[in-house]
This record gives C-alpha cells, sequence and structure tokens, in this order.
C-alpha cells in the first residue's frame, strides 16, 4: 500500500499509513488500510442504517424513489470518490467522511433540523449543529458509548463537512463541496416529482450553465471542480460555477426546504420535535439507561437519533 501510494497519489494526499491516528491506539489489520477499516464501522453502526428512514427533503412521501438521508449519503459518497480518484487523492478517506458526515441529522431533514436546535437553545441554552452531533455519534455514542475509534483525519471531515471551518484535508474539502454537489440537485429532482417546483420555476441563468438535468449538472459541477483543482493544494470551484451552484443552493432554501409550499409539512415536523424533546426532558426516566452525558445531552441524543417514523410514534404515544 506504501509503495503504490507513493507511486500513484497526489503529493497533496494524505498517505493511508501516516495518519494522525486514532485515540485509542490499535493494532493494524493486516487486509485493511486504516481508512479502510473506518469506513466499515461506520457502514455496519446502528447511526448509518437509521438513515434509510430519515428524511432528506419530503416527510413519509408516497412513491418509491424519494431519497432518503441514507440515499443521499451514498450518492455523496460516490461522487467523492470520482472527484478524489481524478486528483489522485486518497480515496479510501475521502469514501469514510462522506459515509460518516450525515449520522447526526435528526428525523425530518432541514425543518428537524432547526427545530431541535430551538427547542434545545430554549430549553437548556445549547445549540444543536447535526455536524458536531455526527461527530459525538463516532466518538462518543456507537457501540455502546465506546464510539467507533475513527482516525483523526475522518472525524475532521466529518465534523468540517459544513460550518465555518474548512477540514484540514483535500479529502475532507472534496465531501464538503459534493455533499452541497449532491443534495442540491437530487432535491431538485425530488421536488419536482412531488410537485413542489416545476422545471420552469428553476433559475434559468444557473440552468444555462450548468445543466439541463440533475445528472448534466453534476456532471458540469464535477468536471469543474476535477479541473480547477488539479495540481492545487486546494479543492476549489471556478467563480462562475461556484456562485451557480450557491445560487441554486438559495434558491431550493428559500422555494423547498423552508419554503411555503411545504409549510403544513414543516408545523407538523417542527410540532413533534418540540413536543417529544419536552416529554423526555421532563421524563428522564424514560430515556434508556446507561448514556452518557447530563440532561441535556442525554434528550438531544435520543431525540436526534430517531427515525422519521420513531419520532411520529413517539409522539403519537405521548400527545393526549
Amino acid at each position: 500500500m506504501r509503495a503504490y501510494e507513493e507511486e500513484f497519489l497526489s503529493p497533496f494526499a494524505v498517505r493511508s499509513y501516516e495518519t494522525l491516528g486514532r485515540a485509542v491506539p490499535e493494532e493494524e489489520c493486516r487486509l485493511r488500510a486504516p481508512f479502510q477499516r473506518d469506513r466499515d464501522r461506520i457502514v455496519h453502526s446502528k447511526s448509518f442504517r437509521r438513515l434509510k428512514h430519515k428524511t432528506q427533503v419530503f416527510i413519509a412521501p408516497r412513491g418509491d424513489h424519494f431519497r432518503t438521508r441514507l440515499t443521499h449519503t451514498l450518492e455523496a459518497a460516490g461522487i467523492s470518490r470520482v472527484v478524489a480518484r481524478a486528483l489522485g487523492l486518497n480515496e479510501d478517506l475521502t469514501e469514510a467522511i462522506a459515509v460518516g458526515h450525515d449520522l447526526g441529522h435528526p428525523p425530518f431533514g432541514h425543518t428537524g433540523e432547526e427545530a431541535l436546535d430551538r427547542v434545545l437553545q430554549a430549553r437548556f441554552g445549547r445549540r444543536f449543529r447535526h455536524n458536531e452531533h455526527s461527530l459525538r455519534i463516532v466518538e462518543v455514542l456507537e457501540r455502546d458509548g465506546r464510539g467507533l475509534n475513527l482516525t483523526a483525519e475522518v472525524r475532521d471531515g466529518i465534523l468540517n463537512h459544513t460550518g465555518p471551518n474548512e477540514p484540514q484535508t483535500l479529502e475532507g474539502k472534496i465531501v464538503r463541496i459534493v455533499d452541497r454537489v449532491a443534495y442540491i440537485n437530487h432535491d431538485i429532482d425530488d421536488a419536482i416529482r412531488a410537485g413542489t417546483l416545476a422545471a420552469g420555476d428553476l433559475p434559468q441563468a444557473e440552468i444555462a450553465l450548468l445543466g439541463p438535468t440533475g445528472s448534466k449538472r453534476i456532471d458540469t459541477l464535477v468536471h469543474d471542480l476535477v479541473e480547477t483543482s488539479a495540481g492545487k493544494d486546494d479543492i476549489l470551484q471556478s467563480p462562475e460555477v461556484g456562485q451557480a451552484m450557491l445560487a441554486l443552493r438559495s434558491f431550493m432554501f428559500e422555494r423547498v426546504y423552508l419554503g411555503p409550499a411545504a409549510e403544513a409539512e414543516h408545523r407538523r415536523a417542527d410540532a413533534v420535535v418540540q413536543r417529544v424533546f419536552a416529554h423526555y426532558a421532563d421524563h428522564p426516566e424514560e430515556l434508556p439507561a446507561g448514556r452518557p452525558g447530563d440532561l441535556a445531552e442525554r434528550v438531544t441524543d435520543y431525540v436526534a437519533g430517531m427515525t422519521d417514523r420513531f419520532a411520529l410514534k413517539r409522539d403519537h404515544d405521548y400527545t393526549p
């Protein structure tokens, strides 16, 4: 592996056996490199499996072809590997970050995250950010409180795939940008399928530049990302394409994620999260035993870990 990476990887790539290490040192596997092991630990975790029942955009949609948080994760991981391979970066590290980046997302997508942040702040004076919770899952909550003991590079990429700080590795920077490339375009597809948007509603200047279909836009964005970043110690988009992607993202937040077309769903999701959170904060004896942290952390951990259907069931059980 060392010889292969020296010959074929970019000088800017993280080498698999030059990792900054794990919080608890471990004996190396004879078959899998450290980042491969991280990827496998994430994929085999309970938190990863629960993503199949967490909303990407639409809550309990009528149809089998809408994305979930799990399918988004798999699409982002696939695109990220394409970029990493084209740039000669470490594919295993890139994939491990990508499959773990959204483990901390609560039920009900963006609406659920906003609702959980609001109720946590009102009740305990703290904030909720899904990237920070993703890190808590892999460091503390998985394996019955032992965590997954991932490498420092994977933990850094998971934490900084969104938020104010950039990842320390180029592999992490790929996931940070590709996460948006993936969800903007597949969420447009789902919004059109759901009737929330029509193709003609999309901002025409950006569509003309990036492409008329999701696959065309992803292709344009990926080629631009690779061609702009090639030979550089950074992951970059060209100004024109980068601005077009951000404009599409703003459009989706305004019209779909937090827009009036889904207002009824947003109100429902917001109310469910607030009621369920308040119930467990008032009745901590009903929380699972043996979980780490103070009351605020234990309630947040439990509610954030719920799938959409589990949260709806708990709300039904506890609402008079």
